[in-house]
């Protein structure tokens, strides 16, 4: 997948628990750790929204692309 979320290394630099992104976000615990894991296949504008209200950051903080080979 060439997107690779982030979720993991802004909430560490933050110092935010999974539980306390969960309860400033309003999502569960079970959604944020498939985020957090990248075993997701949509993320709602309005729950990344929340995310980066809760964490101080920018989307591009929790999202990557990163290029893949081109195929022939």
């Amino acid at each position: 997948m060439p997107i690779i979320l982030r979720l993991d290394r802004v909430m560490a630099d933050r110092k935010m628990s999974l539980n306390e992104l969960s309860e400033k976000v309003g999502v569960s615990n079970v959604n944020l750790s498939k985020l957090k894991t990248g075993k997701v296949s949509a993320v709602r504008f309005s729950t990344l929204e929340a995310i980066c209200e809760a964490l101080d950051c920018q989307p591009g903080d929790i999202l990557e692309f990163q290029k893949g080979d081109p195929r022939p």
